[in-house]
């Protein structure tokens, strides 16, 4: 229904032809992009896994994110089925439930936290570097604001995070001890090396959203739009964040809403907007087919266990 309403609004005839007009090699680009940033997402989840305790070989840790992103495509939800198997996965091979599910939840909001640093930051530059981008961002509904005021605020969100866990570990250091389950969640807060954690995650999110950000450009180059790579940052910003609201099934609707509406503040036609949205949910499928795959072939040896173990089981 999300995607029948934004194609109505959009000329579907005029989102066809954009599509037609699809160039091969930038959309091999683009799923190359794609492809690197989910392994670079895999190394940052398994990297906050061993920090919580949790030891992961990154073959295994990227199989599971690739299983996740599967799900993704498959169940409603967006990204919460992937991001709940992710999770049980981790619990499977021993780690607790809390740090299990803490460590989904905050490989998913370093990625967005970092999208949105480099999506400030892109907007400061292009007040600075390109003319007509105030314009361009009060047409997205963002203030004019000054350079340096922008530039700030993206830095501030960027030191946030490490100033809330020196707070919340020097509050775990000084609470009376309570109940087991708080003891665990003050387990977590004072494990050691938090600023190198921290800085591991800064890194591999900043890659991570590049990639995906040069996915997205390359997408749009493959339909013959062409904007400044600081406009994709600031477009992302949006455009990802749509995705991943848990009101649809993979992101469509959500995701191509938000790109028409976004890119039309750079003068990019709704129905090209669309049309990028759905390349972009289109390379996203190919991945989640190679996922599906691994899926397969992970439950067929549970399945032949359980097909022995009910021969072997004895007769009553």
């Amino acid at each position: 229904m999300l995607m029948a309403a934004v194609l109505w609004a959009a000329d579907l005839p005029a989102v066809a032809d954009r599509l037609r007009q699809a160039r091969t090699p930038w959309m091999l680009a683009s799923l190359a992009c794609a492809v690197a940033g989910n392994l670079i997402s895999a190394w940052r989840w398994r990297s906050i896994a061993r920090w919580l305790g949790h030891e992961m070989p990154l073959g295994q840790a990227a199989r599971v994110y690739f299983q996740a992103v599967a799900l993704n495509a498959l169940l409603p939800g967006a990204v919460v089925g992937g991001d709940v198997y992710r999770a049980a996965a981790l619990r499977r091979r021993g780690l607790g439930m809390l740090e299990a599910g803490l460590s989904v939840l905050l490989d998913r909001l370093s990625g967005l936290w970092i999208l949105a640093v480099l999506g400030l930051l892109a907007a400061a530059w292009g007040l600075v570097a390109a003319p007509g981008a105030a314009q361009a961002l009060a047409a997205m509904g963002l203030p004019a604001v000054p350079f340096g005021v922008v530039a700030a605020l993206a830095l501030a969100l960027l030191a946030a995070p490490a100033l809330a866990i020196l707070a919340a570990r020097r509050a775990a250091a000084k609470a009376a001890p309570g109940s087991a389950r708080w003891a665990r969640v003050a387990t977590v807060v004072r494990r050691p090396q938090w600023g190198r954690e921290y800085g591991r995650q800064v890194l591999g999110s900043a890659v991570v959203q590049i990639l995906s950000v040069a996915a997205l450009a390359c997408a749009a180059l493959a339909l013959g739009l062409d904007l400044p790579y600081w406009a994709w940052l600031v477009s992302a910003v949006p455009i990802f964040v749509m995705a991943t609201l848990p009101i649809s099934f993979g992101g469509w609707g959500t995701r191509e809403a938000a790109a028409a509406l976004t890119l039309s503040a750079f003068g990019v036609a709704p129905s090209a907007g669309v049309a990028v949205g759905i390349l972009v949910g289109l390379l996203g499928l190919v991945q989640a087919c190679a996922g599906a795959v691994l899926l397969v072939l992970d439950a067929a040896p549970r399945q032949d266990d359980a097909s022995r173990g009910e021969r072997g089981a004895p007769e009553r």
